[in-house]
């Protein structure tokens, strides 16, 4: 059987995730994407094929003319939509088109939610910068952005043109989402549905950079929220069509309350997923797979629960070039399992970002106690050392 992977970039989740678990189920793979070279470079025993992705009708003619598929699927956030398209063409199981759109596009989120009447957040829509009239402060944010990019906090009129006009240079025919700024601790919630039951994984506590910018820096597993607020996101997700394969949904809790921020209708990225299938103990991956080849998932998915984990993302402070940094490492302290990964190659250049572009590695760490792990972790990264030279 084939399976059609819609990619842009390549990313960890598929090279270290899907791949591997596609070669374990016997599945026969092709790559279809707008950059040919980099996942060739990576994945030389893998059919990589060139396609404008973003283009669902480019997807369903390249499919017609070559094998039938078995399953089209996708882990980006901006071809969910896409591959969700292809595989209704073809009778596949997949998403629905119109929940992965009410997905990434954050305005038809919000309006969705609204009428469905579980929350009501001020927002607006900007083409081009101009002062609003809004609840300020206020986050602006592109309306099908992803990982925090152009994601700032404004004050007051003067600082949203500025910002807007910052971010449509960078981003020039783009739309805006101006909304409300959510108080609360942020949170996650990781879940995996085959349209007939759906799974709850647990999640993550998520701490960010200082305002105005919301660069994810450490994430903290949490193996359960508390009822009300995973009954209350799973009730917006419902609003929003989202059951269906691997959800990752960003929330804020205030006072009892749970409020989406975005939801990625896709794993959890950036190495989380990575960590969430090793702590687990479950074949998160192939599970997903399955979803899309139309495979029930089982009542019970036997996973562990007496896990403690956190992901830390080291950042680059200033512009300039990385001349040292430590290698790749694995070891284990105190029972806690440390896996750390480069993210950017010593003798690189780069601008600074204020988003996960940024990340000059990643560190993902795993064991039983909470406090052991917070300890080793802390451990581990005062002994690293990044150098960066204007």
């Amino acid at each position: 059987m084939r399976l059609y992977l819609l990619a842009l970039n390549p990313t960890d989740s598929v090279t270290e995730g899907f791949l591997p678990a596609a070669a374990r189920l016997g599945l026969d793979v092709t790559v279809l994407t707008d950059q040919p070279g980099p996942h060739r470079r990576t994945c030389p025993d893998i059919e990589v094929l060139e396609c404008d992705v973003r283009d669902f009708r480019a997807v369903v003619a390249l499919l017609s003319a070559r094998h039938r598929p078995g399953a089209v699927f996708t882990n980006s956030d901006h071809l969910q939509t896409q591959a969700a398209l292809a595989a209704a063409y073809f009778g596949l199981p997949g998403k629905d088109w119109r929940a992965a759109l009410r997905c990434k596009d954050k305005a038809e989120m919000r309006r969705r939610l609204a009428a469905a009447g579980l929350d009501s957040v001020w927002s607006a829509e900007l083409t081009e910068p101009a002062p609003l009239d809004a609840p300020y402060p206020c986050v602006v944010k592109p309306r099908e952005g992803v990982a925090g990019e152009d994601v700032v906090l404004v004050d007051g009129p003067e600082d949203l043109v500025i910002r807007a006009e910052e971010i449509l240079d960078r981003r020039p025919g783009s739309t805006l989402v101006v909304e409300e700024y959510l108080p609360g601790e942020l949170y996650t919630l990781e879940t995996l549905g085959d349209g007939r039951v759906r799974h709850v994984l647990g999640g993550f506590r998520t701490e960010l950079s200082p305002p105005p910018y919301f660069v994810e820096e450490r994430l903290t597993f949490v193996p359960a929220h508390p009822e009300p607020v995973v009954d209350q996101v799973l009730g917006q997700l419902d609003a929003l069509g989202a059951g269906f394969g691997a959800c990752h949904t960003e929330f804020v809790v205030h006072e009892g309350r749970a409020r989406i921020i975005e939801v990625n209708y896709r794993n959890i990225g950036d190495q989380c997923d990575l960590l969430l299938a090793r702590l687990l103990g479950i074949p998160l991956f192939e599970l997903v797979l399955r979803t899309h080849l139309g495979e029930p998932l089982p009542a019970e998915l036997g996973a562990r629960r007496d896990g403690a984990a956190l992901v830390q993302y080291p950042c680059a402070d200033r512009p300039g070039t990385l001349t040292d940094a430590p290698d790749a490492t694995d070891l284990t302290v105190d029972g806690v399992r440390l896996t750390y990964r480069p993210l950017r190659a010593v003798g690189e250049r780069h601008a600074l970002y204020r988003t996960n572009r940024d990340y000059l590695g990643v560190l993902r760490a795993t064991g039983t106690g909470q406090e052991t792990v917070d300890r080793a972790a802390a451990g581990f990264l005062a002994t690293c050392r990044w150098e960066i030279r204007p």
